[in-house]
């Protein structure tokens, strides 16, 4: 060992004082990590109202907390909206059906739709790919296999101001920075799957959904290298939108891969993928596949179908198992939705303000008269947003003695099994949210002791050392359920 390492070992030592007020285990765990006990935040307190917590570590600071910040939306988005709450996508016919063959007995593929088809975007955080190809096939099964006009998106259902996928973190192809969207289609992200064909030398390569005028790459060379870094070995290439590259080769060892890739033109993507696949399922359009607004004329004859949505409770569960923010911050919006009526409607646009507006007074009226969060976009992918152990664990308290609460707590990532929590090397019964970003890390949930009482236990790390102190919170959470 070095000097170095023996002297940072010796100051450490020399400190051990200041972690009298945390469990031996978790202090010894922050220490190795480099982690010193004023760069966090912990609390450990039966479930029930008004009880003395078991721990409490400066617990009334605000820290950051990454993505546990999703408790917030998706308890408040339980506790309004309800569990079975659903997103409704209509569509509306603007025109008229003609025979292609006037004079001769057609069925439903030889008429011809004169006129214009309007999407209108409401929001669903979850229109993927699946869900996008049951929409225009119901429009097809209502005789619109031709269309002789436009199909139109309204996104106008949120008030957003332009926005740089690269503004958080310089990452604008990771799906994790996709930026909210009234008529968001599967994440506006490309899913790459790469199949080795070992005989021919290449890896095929399966890209979903279909963009219309994007020439997408079918195959790559195969290399026989280790499977480590197979994105890197890849050499990718998505500067021109229109024609996504991969330079380099794919290590045949890696088998059967999948990449995830937020498209490089966002603000296309939705009128590219709906072009894409309407042509794939052998739909003619002879106009384009454009943006723009609802006549209220078309609006008033009311939607020719709507494409519902899974219930919120399902989606609250993808939103926290798999800490998808766009997903989250899609529900945020939602929420302002309801307090911003427009001139004559039941709803107006969405707008970050609004929900802002809205959770402050949720928050006040439901949780706390103080001690509320402060939040930019709802998800946690942001530097802005803050909370208190306190205030977390007064939610999660109040969400416990909720009727949602069964559907919260089924949300929530398992320790060791499923979800952000799979890696987990604890075995308590541990329901938790977790959250990390460079500096950031922490967890937020319910712990089931092994004397039968549940726990709300709440730890934030906000240090440049976090990510070394994953060890620290699973001690904790061993340390909650040993009563």
């Amino acid at each position: 060992m070095s000097v170095r390492h023996l002297l940072a070992g010796a100051v450490w030592l020399l400190g051990c004082a200041a972690f009298a007020q945390i469990p031996t285990p978790v202090a010894t765990e922050l220490a190795r990590a480099q982690v010193p006990p004023d760069a966090v935040a912990l609390l450990v307190v039966e479930t029930g109202q008004g009880l003395t917590p078991r721990l409490s570590h400066r617990s009334a600071v605000s820290m950051q907390a990454a993505s546990v910040m999703k408790l917030v939306t998706t308890f408040a988005a339980l506790d309004t909206l309800g569990p079975a709450f659903t997103w409704q996508t209509p569509v509306y016919l603007d025109g008229s059906r003609t025979p292609s063959r006037p004079g001769k007995k057609t069925d439903a593929g030889d008429t011809v739709f004169h006129g214009d088809v309007y999407i209108q975007g409401q929001g669903d955080p979850k229109l993927v790919l699946e869900r996008l190809w049951l929409m225009l096939r119901r429009l097809q099964g209502l005789g619109l296999q031709q269309i002789a006009g436009d199909i139109v998106i309204d996104r106008d259902a949120f008030a957003l101001a332009p926005s740089d996928p690269a503004q958080f973190d310089g990452e604008p192809l990771r799906p994790y920075n996709a930026t909210p969207d009234a008529f968001l289609v599967n994440f506006s992200s490309v899913v790459f799957t790469f199949t080795p064909d070992v005989e021919a030398g290449v890896a095929r390569i399966q890209a979903e959904p279909p963009l219309a005028g994007v020439r997408m790459p079918e195959q790559v060379p195969l290399s026989s290298g280790a499977c480590n870094d197979y994105r890197s070995a890849l050499a990718a290439d998505f500067a021109d939108p229109l024609r996504p590259r991969f330079k380099g080769r794919f290590p045949v060892a890696c088998g059967e891969r999948v990449w995830p890739v937020a498209y490089a033109d966002p603000a296309q993507f939705a009128a590219r993928a709906v072009h894409g696949m309407w042509r794939s399922l052998g739909g003619k359009l002879s106009g384009s596949v454009r943006y723009g607004s609802t006549p209220q004329q078309v609006l008033a004859h009311g939607p020719a179908f709507s494409l519902k949505s899974p219930p919120l409770a399902d989606v609250v569960r993808d939103i926290n198992k798999f800490s998808n923010n766009v997903m989250a911050q899609q529900l945020y919006l939602t929420l302002g939705r309801a307090s911003a009526p427009g001139p004559g409607q039941a709803q107006g646009a969405a707008s970050f303000a609004a929900s802002h507006a809205l959770l402050q007074a949720w928050w006040t009226q439901r949780v706390s008269p103080t001690d509320a969060p402060l939040l930019e976009n709802g998800s946690g992918l942001s530097r802005q947003e803050s909370i208190s152990a306190n205030a977390l664990g007064q939610l999660l308290q109040t969400a416990y003695a909720s009727p949602s609460m069964p559907e919260l707590m089924a949300s929530l990532p398992i320790a060791g099994q499923d979800g952000t929590l799979r890696r987990s090397t604890s075995t308590a019964m541990a329901h938790m949210k977790t959250g990390s970003l460079n500096n950031v890390l922490a967890i937020g949930g319910y712990v089931l002791a092994h004397s039968g009482r549940r726990y709300v236990v709440v730890a934030m790390v906000n240090h440049p050392n976090a990510s070394a102190a994953r060890p620290a919170l699973d001690a904790l959470l061993e340390w909650a359920s040993n009563d």
